[in-house]
């Protein structure tokens, strides 16, 4: 019987953190989502904004060194 239990001992902890784990966690509203989503936009915006006139300049440099 000790046997059997030192196998679905961890299995049963394993259940019930699961369990809890679902229990609390929750889907986000729709402000949070609203958020979220402004904030990852704006910061892609932001990086496209700031790098892409570095990226021809860039670009330029390499391709002059490249001739002569």
């Amino acid at each position: 019987m000790d046997a059997i239990d030192s196998v679905f001992d961890p299995l049963r902890e394993f259940a019930k953190d699961s369990f809890r784990l679902v229990k609390r966690c929750h889907k986000p509203d729709r402000k949070e989502f609203t958020k979220g989503f402004s904030s990852s936009s704006s910061l892609s915006l932001l990086t496209t904004l700031l790098l892409d006139p570095v990226r021809p300049v860039s670009h330029c440099s390499e391709s002059v060194e490249r001739l002569g």
